[in-house]
């Protein structure tokens, strides 16, 4: 007879959450570092949902701070931090990362991942006085009032960016070629010189991918 095999009942917040890594520096000099990677990795037979906290949202944006996880699958999850003055060198906020079955609401784990701003990588490493006082400072953010980060689905871009003229000029261009009428077309009133060849018409379908990864960067 062939044996039924049940999940175990989970209790609420005693799952384990494997998360890595389990702090995040950044620094202010090295515009690669302002974006880093969490992984979320789901080892267990069923399927978790997650939601990213913080307790300081408005100094970050999470892409995608709530969403699924596969069973033995992983998800990465980019934080950018976007508010780098130095009024912030030093300061440590939190990230909780909370996970719960797909039918469920209640949270069954959760995980904690700090995160500093410093002004520099290349900065001597910091005294044992330093790191003490460093130490401190996260256990004093255990118990840290949690915000959603719901308000900030995708990666915000940078006060004053965005495409140039040209790139929009570019893009529309691109987009008025492809509603021309094709070559050959008989029954069109547009004037036969502006009718496109196929071959112009793929050109400027690709040129307008290429516009249009450059706006989602910008």
């Amino acid at each position: 007879m062939q044996q039924q095999h049940r999940q175990p009942e989970l209790v609420e917040g005693n799952l384990p959450v494997f998360v890595f890594p389990t702090e995040l520096v950044f620094y202010a000099d090295e515009q690669t570092s302002h974006k880093q990677v969490l992984t979320l990795y789901n080892p267990y037979e069923f399927a978790l949902k997650f939601k990213v906290l913080c307790t300081a949202p408005n100094k970050y944006s999470v892409v995608d701070a709530t969403g699924a996880v596969k069973p033995q699958c992983c998800v990465d999850i980019v934080i950018r931090h976007r508010d780098v003055r130095p009024c912030h060198y030093g300061v440590y906020d939190k990230f909780r990362l909370q996970v719960s079955e797909q039918s469920q609401r209640k949270a069954l784990g959760r995980k904690e991942v700090t995160a500093t701003l410093r002004p520099s990588a290349s900065l001597e490493p910091p005294s044992p006085r330093l790191q003490d006082d460093e130490r401190r400072l996260k256990e004093q953010l255990a118990e840290s009032e949690f915000f959603e980060q719901t308000a900030i689905q995708t990666e915000s871009r940078p006060a004053g960016g965005g495409p140039s003229l040209l790139t929009v000029l570019l893009g529309l261009l691109c987009v008025a070629a492809l509603m021309l009428p094709t070559l050959g077309e008989q029954e069109s009133t547009v004037p036969v010189y502006l009718h496109l060849s196929v071959n112009k018409k793929l050109v400027a379908a690709y040129v307008l991918g290429l516009l249009t990864m450059v706006i989602l960067r910008t």
